[in-house]
């Protein structure tokens, strides 16, 4: 989610963002992204440079450590159809800013609204865990606003200022009109024969949901998700909770669009998904623990209570560290030996089974690629190994079963050899079981089906 507020614009930026002011580049590449990267790469002293290629949507991203002002970096989004964006940013947000430029965004404006070049997207707030990415969302009845629409007759270059890197203070208000520091903007660009037009220099982006009496205060904001005004500046605040950046500042006070606060309160809900399976309980547990402490509570009354050999060590003279430690012990082994009231074992051997084979017809899909008859060796996934191991710890016999389906399942379907199974079995299941390997060594030579004779 897009959270960055950049300090200033880049001189020979084609897409400057407002109110901001223009800082001097011109002693930073811009023109090659392996010649800006090597300004602040590998050079020390907190500097750092790094260039990436956008493949999929042109052009290319980079950064750099200013090297006169190491606590600032540059950071560039350049595209070949649609110019460049030169920004002056905090040195510990240059990264940051670099990421989110990849795979689509062009440039950001009214906090976290995006342009690809062709449309414009909200800001990026619902996860989509299929995409690994989050929602785009188009902006209905969005355009763009340029240069050309705000350079008008008042705007006065001559009343502009141009700041260097090196005195330069980030917290310093805006001084004269932002139009006027445009103004200069655009006479220096027609001075060094920049050829890009005005009019496709992107300023702002407008659109109905923008609009000043559709924005929403925090007391609105607030209201749509539920919570009080107070919660959600102090979320704000302190950086917490994935608010996000305001579309504007009206009279002094922040305000979001609807859309935008709508977002917002859906992955809020999203992020808070145990809540549709929370029992009656006042702890609001999931339903299957709510569950489980019930039955654990009814089997611990009963064996501390319900049995008169156990009663009677509540007197005071029992209280001691060793009869503590053999009733712990008789509530362990009632747990212990009832997992199938927390984990279904038979359901969970199933899982494992499947997710095993899959993993073997896919490692068998490489070979076959090869289209040679080298020798096979497969290997599971740490995460299905481990669970496998489990199953074999807990449950041998469920373990046994399991084994012997996969390599029938793996023999008769994918046309695996036996001897290649087990051996990928042993060695996932060294490399991330729990099992020694005497104990592991033995447990297999018992479980796995005999070798065939052929």
């Amino acid at each position: 989610m897009y959270t960055l507020r950049p300090l200033a614009n880049g001189l020979r930026t084609d897409h400057p963002v407002p109110d901001l002011p223009f800082v001097d580049d011109s002693h930073i590449p811009l023109e090659d992204p392996r010649e800006l990267e090597a300004v602040g790469r590998n050079r020390g002293g907190g500097m750092w440079g790094r260039y990436d290629l956008e493949r999929s949507a042109g052009g290319w991203r980079a950064f750099t450590t200013d090297p006169l002002r190491s606590e600032f970096a540059w950071c560039v989004r350049y595209h070949p159809d649609h110019g460049r964006t030169v920004v002056l940013v905090r040195d510990e947000d240059a990264s940051e800013l670099h990421a989110e430029w990849h795979g689509g965004p062009l440039l950001f404006r009214a906090g976290g609204y995006w342009w690809d070049g062709a449309t414009w997207y909200r800001p990026g707030q619902v996860w989509d865990a299929a995409d690994e990415d989050f929602v785009r969302t188009p902006v209905p009845a969005a355009r763009a606003v340029t240069a050309d629409q705000l350079l008008d007759g008042t705007a006065d270059p001559d009343a502009g200022r141009l700041l260097k890197v090196v005195p330069f203070d980030p917290d310093a208000s805006l001084s004269g009109r932002w139009t006027d520091h445009l103004a200069l903007w655009a006479k220096h660009r027609a001075d060094h024969g920049d050829d890009f037009p005005l009019d496709q220099c992107v300023l702002q982006v407008s659109a109905p949901e923008l609009a000043a009496d559709q924005l929403l205060g925090v007391t609105e904001f607030a209201g749509l998700a539920g919570i009080a005004a107070s919660t959600l500046r102090s979320y704000a605040s302190r950086g917490e909770g994935n608010v996000p950046l305001p579309q504007a500042t009206l009279s002094g006070r922040s305000a979001w669009s609807r859309p935008v606060a709508q977002d917002w309160v859906t992955q809020r809900s999203r992020e808070n998904v145990a809540s549709a399976v929370a029992g009656p309980d006042p702890e609001a547990l999931p339903a299957g623990v709510s569950d489980l402490r019930e039955r654990l509570t009814a089997a611990f009354q009963s064996l501390l209570w319900g049995r008169p050999q156990t009663r009677k060590r509540w007197v005071l003279r029992h209280r001691n560290e060793p009869d503590v430690r053999e009733i712990s012990n008789d509530l362990a082994l009632h747990v212990a030996t009832r997992l199938d009231d927390i984990i279904p074992t038979e359901h969970l051997a199933v899982t494992v089974r499947h997710a095993v084979l899959d993993e073997l017809a896919e490692q068998h899909g490489w070979d076959t690629d090869e289209g040679d008859d080298r020798t096979h060796h497969y290997a599971l996934t740490t995460p299905v190994a481990k669970t496998l191991d489990w199953l074999i710890r807990h449950h041998p016999d469920y373990g046994q079963y399991t084994l012997g389906d996969i390599v029938r399942e793996a023999q008769n379907r994918l046309d695996i050899p036996r001897d290649a199974v087990a051996d990928a079995l042993l060695r996932s299941l060294s490399m991330d079981g729990n099992l020694d390997h005497a104990s592991l060594t033995k447990y297999l030579d018992l479980a796995l089906p005999p070798e065939k004779t052929r």
